[in-house]
């Protein structure tokens, strides 16, 4: 295979994102601009091709642990590094875009921000966004941690969070490591408890968001709060 300096212009990835957007590469073609370069006998973008087969998908490789992520050829400790910079600096990224002082307006953007927060991570999160009376955002904590099915969420706690915040309204948040967005039992009686708690203070909850494998299910447009 020739060198990729040597392919048309417009099969280039460096190039064909310039003229046609990131949107129009494959997998493949993004992570070879992120290596840069390949290794003896291949290129960059058969390099990527190599790593996406050896992970199985992209969000695999990219969410691979430091020692899973320097077992691949052509990849080591300064690559990973640079990639958990890069991923870091897309969910600093996503929340400016909720924490610009605008309020909340875009469903969609709630939701990438919370899949970019909270996905990954192989035990329950519970989270909160605290937003003041005009659906501004306050800003975005990360109250409990779990384990692999469940975090002890005490409502003691979030009241006074939200006072200590000033926050007029709550979205909470929380994810299922098992990938499956479906609101438990235990997930609706918890709502229940801390919509009761919350409206002593008169704040108001507006919804209450599962994170699941690429999905996030909103109890608001499930009819649940």
């Amino acid at each position: 295979m020739p060198p990729i300096t040597d392919w048309p212009a417009d099969e280039r990835p460096r190039e064909k994102l310039q003229l046609r957007g990131p949107e129009a590469l494959s997998d493949a073609e993004l992570l070879a601009i992120f290596l840069r370069t390949g290794i003896r006998g291949k290129t960059a973008v058969d390099l990527a091709r190599d790593l996406l087969n050896e992970h199985g998908t992209l969000r695999a490789l990219l969410g691979a642990n430091h020692s899973r992520f320097c077992q691949s050829a052509g990849l080591g400790t300064a690559k990973f590094v640079q990639l958990q910079a890069v991923l870091e600096m897309s969910r600093r990224y996503l929340r400016e875009t909720l924490e610009r002082g605008e309020a909340l307006s875009s469903p969609d953007d709630t939701r990438r921000f919370l899949l970019a927060q909270l996905r990954d991570y192989d035990f329950e999160i519970f989270a909160c966004l605290f937003l003041d009376s005009r659906n501004r955002v306050i800003c975005f904590e990360k109250l409990f941690n779990g384990t692999i099915n469940g975090a002890s969420v005490h409502p003691r706690e979030v009241v006074k969070k939200s006072l200590l915040h000033n926050a007029a309204a709550v979205i909470f948040a929380h994810n299922h490591p098992s990938g499956v967005a479906e609101p438990s039992y235990a997930d609706k009686r918890l709502t229940r408890q801390l919509i009761d708690a919350l409206a002593l203070i008169d704040v108001r909850v507006l919804d209450h968001l599962i994170v699941g494998d690429g999905l996030v299910l909103s109890f608001a447009e499930q009819g649940l709060l």
